[in-house]
């Protein structure tokens, strides 16, 4: 802060120059480590790592491990909305179900991969219905009456149903992998 009368130079300092942004760094204040918050006029240590971290979801092996099965998820959904298209003659409504929900699970897929490589936490919301919709795929076979043959290239049914275990079970560990990291860190962050 200056006085009335222009003077800013720092009075504890022997040599009399002025204060502020050509101080010694053994002359800082205590205030001058407080982190704002805002990113705005924060000490830069390089060593210090910028992202909050309470916000750190989860460590670098379980981020790989489900990043990898986000992306086998927006595979499988792929495969599910293209099988039909390309390999299987199906019914109308079965045609029509596997392409949106395939293309849904691809989409949500994608998109929890796209969130992990870009350090964001896995979306809990987006993991819980991509593994409904998993499920809806385990039964949705049966109610469309898709026709059962002897093996996975041969028939939409066991195609499908397969599909369905898949997606549910990865989903589902996905989505429970996410809540769980989020109750750590925000235990974490409590204490």
């Amino acid at each position: 802060m200056s006085n009335s009368n222009g003077d800013d130079r720092d009075r504890d300092r022997s040599d009399g120059a002025e204060g502020g942004a050509d101080r010694d760094e053994g002359m800082r204040s205590p205030s001058d480590d407080v982190d704002s918050g805002t990113g705005v006029g924060d000490r830069d240590d390089p060593g210090r790592d910028r992202r909050n971290e309470t916000t750190q979801v989860a460590n670098e092996e379980r981020r790989r491990k489900i990043s990898v099965s986000s992306g086998i998820i927006a595979v499988i959904g792929a495969w599910v909305a293209l099988s039909v298209v390309i390999l299987y003659d199906v019914s109308s409504a079965a045609f029509w179900n596997n392409v949106l929900v395939g293309t849904v699970v691809f989409a949500a897929g994608a998109y929890n991969y796209y969130r992990l490589a870009n350090d964001i936490p896995l979306s809990v919301g987006v993991s819980g219905l991509v593994a409904l919709l998993g499920i809806w795929l385990i039964v949705a076979p049966a109610l469309l009456e898709m026709s059962a043959g002897l093996g996975l290239t041969e028939s939409p049914f066991w195609s499908t149903l397969a599909s369905g275990l898949l997606i549910a079970a990865l989903a589902g560990y996905n989505a429970y992998d996410a809540r769980e990291a989020r109750s750590v860190a925000t235990d974490s962050a409590r204490a």
